[in-house]
């Protein structure tokens, strides 16, 4: 970060009544052998893909210490309707992370609001090495103060407009790391997240080796995959679809 993003970043924070963040190293990687700890945060409404994306890469350097957290566990519904079943809970998730993960998903604003996720996040990456989101997850961190101060990407429909109500600095990039905030934009950077982070946690040799093993060699069958891509037309349906998302983001987001 060079001198002009961090003082940008002080003043975004000192906006909401936040201590300047300071500078924080880059957690190391952790040995060969050593599972990492993760936990994926679910919550009804989520984006199944923002989770299973991101699991599906990092799930090999987590061999029986992958927790899928909710308020309960069980079952929890996406926002397509596909459900995926939590693990563990807020009170059973170990304490001590490697990895905090949220996902984002039409069910967002409610999270960015809801008392127990807040202080469940908050707790936990006081002692997580990494804290990341993929997607409008970054809104739920930022709702949670988790990302004050930071640079940060989301999904391109809230990152300019919410964001920096969250006091932090937007990006627009597919991942953003910014020291242990990492970031991701919409769903389908979920997948350049994991590979990037799991690069960081045991290098890149094994992050290409996942890449390999997910076949991940993309070539979409349109280049529709940004507003400037997809032209005008396009780009007003798609915010048209997203409207309500936005609007609940925005809301939830000034109302902290």
């Amino acid at each position: 970060m060079n001198r002009r993003d961090f003082v940008a970043s002080a003043i975004a924070a000192a906006s909401l009544g936040a201590a300047p963040i300071q500078a924080r190293a880059e957690p190391a990687m952790i040995p060969e052998g050593q599972p990492v700890r993760i936990a994926m945060l679910l919550y009804p409404g989520m984006t199944a893909l923002d989770v299973a994306g991101p699991q599906a890469i990092l799930a090999g350097l987590a061999p029986g210490s992958l927790h899928l957290v909710a308020r309960e566990a069980g079952p929890v519904a996406s926002d397509t309707g596909l459900s995926l079943v939590a693990t563990a809970t807020f009170a059973t998730c170990p304490g001590d992370l490697d990895v905090l993960f949220v996902p984002g998903g039409d069910g967002t604003p409610e999270q960015m609001r809801d008392a127990a996720t807040l202080a469940f996040l908050r707790d936990r990456a006081a002692r997580a090495a990494w804290v990341t989101s993929a997607c409008t997850g970054s809104l739920i961190l930022g709702a949670a103060g988790l990302l004050a101060g930071y640079r940060a990407t989301s999904h391109w429909c809230v990152r300019e407009a919410v964001l920096p109500l969250l006091g932090s600095v937007p990006v627009d990039a597919r991942v953003v790391f910014d020291r242990n905030r990492v970031t991701a934009a919409g769903i389908s950077a979920g997948l350049d997240f994991a590979l990037s982070l799991a690069a960081r946690l045991r290098g890149d040799d094994y992050a290409r080796t996942g890449q390999l093993v997910a076949e991940y060699a993309p070539h979409p069958p349109f280049d529709a995959g940004t507003p400037g891509a997809a032209g005008t037309a396009v780009t007003h349906a798609a915010e048209a679809i997203l409207a309500p998302l936005v609007a609940g983001a925005i809301g939830a987001a000034r109302t902290r």
